[in-house]
C-alpha cells in the first residue's frame, strides 16, 4: 500500500533527524548535523534491502516516490538555506571555505566523469570517430 512506502520515508527521517542531533551532541555542537542526509541514506539502503528480499511492493514504491518528489527536495533546500546563513554569520573563513568546496568539486567532475578516448590523427570519418570513442561513451 501507498501508506507503507510513506510510513517508511516518514520513519527514516524520524530516524535520521534523531541520530543528526545526537552526532550535534557528542560533537558538542548545538545543531543537527547531517540528520536530512543520514534520513537518505537510510531510505536508500532500507529499500535496497527490502526490494532484494522481495517484501517491498510497487504500491509501497509509489508512496516513497511521491514524497521523494514532493517533500525530502524542500527539506534539502530549507537545510541549505541554513548552511548559506550560518555561512554569512560566520566570517569570511566560512565563505572561503564554502567557495573552495564549490570549486574544487567542479574541477573533479572531468576526473570522476572520465574523459573520451581520441582517434588517431590519419583515422578521419564517422566510423573511425564512432570506433575511437571508449564503451562507456559511445552509446550515450
Amino acid at each position: 500500500m501507498v501508506i507503507y512506502g510513506v510510513a517508511l520515508l516518514a520513519g527514516c527521517m524520524m530516524l535520521g533527524l534523531m541520530v543528526g542531533d545526537l552526532l550535534g551532541q557528542v560533537l558538542g555542537i548545538d545543531a543537527n548535523l547531517g540528520g536530512v542526509g543520514i534520513a537518505m541514506l537510510l531510505l536508500i539502503f532500507s529499500t535496497g534491502y527490502l526490494k532484494a528480499r522481495g517484501k517491498l511492493p510497487e504500491a509501497t514504491v509509489s508512496g516513497i516516490n511521491f514524497w521523494n518528489a514532493m517533500y525530502i527536495p524542500i527539506v534539502v533546500a530549507m537545510a541549505a538555506s541554513q548552511n548559506v546563513a550560518a555561512a554569512f554569520s560566520g566570517g569570511l573563513v566560512a565563505l572561503l571555505g564554502g567557495a573552495l568546496a564549490v570549486v574544487l568539486g567542479l574541477a573533479l567532475v572531468p576526473v570522476l566523469a572520465g574523459k573520451p578516448t581520441r582517434a588517431p590523427a590519419a583515422a578521419d570519418g564517422p566510423t573511425a570517430r564512432a570506433e575511437s570513442l571508449s564503451p562507456r561513451t559511445a552509446n550515450r
